[in-house]
């Protein structure tokens, strides 16, 4: 049976569809997909989804969707898992006592959960579907045929040791990991191995159009309209949902044409785009070195990225110059959840072992984190710089090479996933991607802006006996004048 006659049959997934209608895009992809008969107007709808004349004369085994938002994708993934793990027979290739895995890839847990909800559903509904199911959890379905549906997030280490009998890629474009900046192609190359036992093994990856690189983007470049064993097909939200009311699309175009034409019309943004190259950033950082102990004879400057304690990290970076070159000494940041009351008074130690008084941040939580530092005797002073001016401003450095970084995992993948993004104004700013971070790459950027500016405000004289900064005359009257009259150090000239 295939997976077109499946949906027409009304002992199956018919019931499932209102109406047949409305899914007449999505029936076309299938048909490519599983290389089925296809009538003149499914080749005339073909053409304007793949950008070529010919379907596939035999089924593909990798597929890129292209589809822009409520148009069905998720839906649609559930139903080729639950095609391919009832209807195909893998038996023959396994080995005693294995099974196989169709693995569904979500963004995060919350869009697996979509996805299992709509599995769990076409298999309930379809008697002769629920009686292969011999367990079910949250995650996983096994069916009696030893194959194993199962949803998992977008990570490298959950692939290896499976025997994949297909895998379906959801939004890959905005696939996150805090271990590597690069999720999509680690996880691709882990899948791949894993599928190669199986004859026949699909792969197919979806999502809605972001900025012109990663894994998504680079397929639809190289195989788009192509004659190419890989199948890509590009479709905007009403073609393959029509239900979709215009005037959503419309506001949203009014609103923000960049994003809508990326969300709505599946194309790809050209106002986003990558802010450092992966070369830049290895090139600036000295392997294995986490972090570099303080010197007696090295005056530092340190910037703190501060957090609630609830959502973001708080980070610390501490940094000097030598010879021209700035050099990152410390770039620590505590995970939520914390007591940022706690997180001050730890980077403050810190601070005081590189001889380290005054510290520059954001103005997060007004005077709190001002009172916080003074309690131990750092001066906070706001940074006058907004985060994107940070990181324009460390761009030549790691275009000219005179940047020495640690080896800190989390800020190099925090630095590439950085990305660029030009208004309707002309005015470009620099931000982390949706759903990622930049606390560590903030403070680090922030400490480079120190250097390059010249305003370290870091090395004080110190007290031996107390460890406390010992200012001059001009200073302790100007903290007095301040105290007296209410108001910040800085304001008093």
């Amino acid at each position: 049976m295939t997976i077109i006659e499946a949906i027409q049959d009304p002992l199956l997934f018919r019931p499932l569809f209102k109406t047949l209608d409305t899914w007449k895009g999505w029936l076309v992809v299938l048909k490519a997909i599983f290389a089925l008969p296809m009538n003149e107007a499914d080749r005339v709808l073909f053409a304007s989804l793949a950008g070529k004349q010919t379907p596939p004369e035999t089924p593909v085994e990798e597929c890129w969707l292209i589809v822009g938002r409520r148009g069905g994708k998720s839906f649609i993934v559930a139903l080729i898992a639950v095609f391919l793990a009832c209807f195909r027979d893998y038996r023959p290739f396994l080995g005693p006592g294995e099974r196989g895995t169709l693995m569904v890839i979500a963004t995060d847990r919350k869009q697996a959960r979509v996805i299992m909800r709509y599995i769990v559903a076409l298999l309930d509904q379809v008697p002769m579907l629920k009686h292969m199911v011999v367990r079910q959890d949250t995650e996983s379905v096994d069916l009696d045929n030893r194959v194993s549906i199962e949803i998992t997030t977008a990570s490298y280490r959950t692939i290896r040791g499976y025997t994949v009998v297909a895998a379906l890629c959801d939004e890959i474009a905005f696939w996150r990991s805090e271990e590597s900046a690069n999720p999509a192609e680690e996880i691709l190359a882990a899948l791949r191995p894993a599928m190669s036992t199986i004859p026949g093994a699909l792969l197919i990856a979806l999502g809605t159009p972001y900025k012109r690189s990663g894994p998504l983007y680079d397929s639809y470049r190289r195989h788009y309209g192509q004659d190419s064993p890989v199948l890509v097909i590009q479709a905007d939200t009403r073609t393959m949902n029509p239900t979709v009311p215009p005037s959503v699309i419309d506001r949203a175009m009014e609103h923000d044409p960049a994003a809508a034409q990326a969300e709505y019309l599946a194309v790809f943004r050209s106002d986003v785009g990558s802010f450092l190259d992966r070369d830049l950033v290895e090139r600036a950082i000295e392997p294995g070195r986490r972090e570099r102990a303080p010197l007696s004879s090295i005056s530092y400057s340190a910037f703190v990225d501060p957090s609630g304690g609830a959502h973001d990290s708080f980070t610390l970076a501490v940094a000097h110059e030598h010879n021209g070159r700035y050099v990152l000494d410390v770039c620590r940041g505590i995970k939520p959840p914390f007591d940022p009351s706690q997180v001050v008074k730890e980077f403050c130690d810190l601070l005081k072992s590189y001889r380290v008084y005054s510290v520059v941040g954001d103005r997060y939580a007004g005077e709190w984190v001002r009172e916080q530092f003074s309690r131990h005797g750092i001066s906070y002073r706001h940074c006058e710089r907004s985060k994107s001016e940070l990181y324009l401003e460390a761009l030549p450095r790691f275009a000219q090479g005179c940047l020495e970084l640690l080896d800190v995992p989390a800020l190099t993948m925090e630095l590439m996933e950085l990305e660029r993004r030009t208004s309707r104004s002309g005015r470009d700013t620099v931000d982390h991607p949706p759903g990622g971070h930049d606390d560590l790459a903030n403070s680090c950027a922030g400490c480079l802006s120190l250097l390059a500016t010249g305003a370290r405000g870091g090395a004080y004289m110190v007290n031996f006996l107390t460890g406390e900064p010992i200012v001059s005359e001009d200073e302790r009257l100007r903290r007095r004048e301040a105290r007296l009259r209410g108001v910040p150090v800085e304001s008093i000239k």
